[in-house]
């Protein structure tokens, strides 16, 4: 395989997540976040005609695009419209107990991004949105428009790791009084009043992040998900799970050491009480980060890290 990333369907780490990923040629694997279907596409080409790969979304328009691209392999492929902490369910229904591996791409993808009407991106001034699964009830709209400064200031704070963010929250609540703010292009200009004037970094960046975080429940969503992963690997099994800010970073290797260690018994305890064992082996002890080479093609890689475990 070619080490290139000129082409923009290759994902960030790809080359990197399916050597680490794929044990078993003719095993199955699930693709809990198929986007764009360059990983799923990956995991079929790499894998035996025995081979079988169930993806998740819960973006009808990323199943859409990912169903034509991935029609070749459609004896070898299903899908399924859901949100990636329901994976256990998902296997159930593809008829699975225990699978060979299960990868994590977390976020928002870069054809979301890259849709100016989806709301993710302060770059186009569009209507409030940021959902990834459009039935969502809750959008970036209400979340502007209806929390309480002290919830505001708490979320931008907390998942955007916003220093700003109590003088982002005032700003927003005072600009709603006047009328609500219905488009990303109102929300940044709001935000940028909060930031000092020759700031290097996009003023919205942080801000946005934390409202799709909130709107998406992400952070919520991958702790849950890691457990189930683990119980739904066979031994020898690996889970892959790419992030790209440290809140999720964190949360993954915080997790994954929990699941090596077993016991949780306070350390003064002459023995274990718990009785928990531990259920993992950390693969990589320090996160994969990209190359070089792919530093050059896609600047999304910046901030990319991918860290795997093996059931044990």
């Amino acid at each position: 395989m070619e080490n290139t990333f000129s082409e923009y369907h290759i994902p960030v780490l790809f080359y990197e997540t399916m050597e680490y990923l794929i044990t078993n040629k003719d095993g199955v694997y699930l693709d809990c976040t198929l986007g764009g279907g360059g990983h799923s596409e990956g995991i079929l080409k790499s894998t035996s005609e025995k081979g079988k790969v169930i993806s998740i979304d819960q973006d009808q328009q990323a199943i859409d695009f990912a169903s034509k691209r991935l029609e070749p392999f459609k004896s070898r492929w299903k899908v399924y419209k859901d949100n990636f902490e329901n994976l256990d369910t998902v296997l159930y229904c593809a008829g699975y107990d225990k699978i060979d591996g299960i990868l994590m791409d977390i976020g928002v993808s870069s054809t979301q991004l890259d849709d100016e009407e989806r709301g993710f991106s302060y770059r186009f001034d569009t209507k409030l949105d940021m959902r990834m699964d459009k039935n969502n009830p809750v959008s970036a709209y209400e979340v502007v428009n209806n929390y309480t400064e002290e919830q505001l200031s708490k979320i931008i704070f907390e998942y955007g790791e916003e220093r700003f963010a109590r003088k982002i929250a005032k700003f927003i609540c005072e600009a709603r009084k006047e009328k609500n703010i219905e488009t990303t292009g109102e929300l940044v200009a709001i935000i940028r009043r909060a930031y000092p004037a020759r700031s290097q970094k996009h003023p919205a960046k942080k801000t946005f992040q934390a409202i799709r975080i909130e709107v998406n429940r992400e952070l919520e969503v991958l702790e849950r998900a890691i457990e189930k992963a683990v119980k739904s690997l066979k031994k020898g099994g690996r889970l892959a799970i790419i992030t790209f800010h440290s809140l999720e970073d964190r949360i993954v290797k915080n997790k994954f050491r929990e699941l090596e260690k077993g016991c949780i018994c306070p350390p003064e305890l002459p023995v274990c009480m718990c009785g928990k064992k531990p259920q993992v082996k950390v693969v990589t002890r320090k996160p994969v980060c990209a190359g070089d080479d792919e530093l050059k093609y896609n600047n999304r890689a910046h901030s990319a890290k991918l860290r795997v475990v093996e059931k044990i």
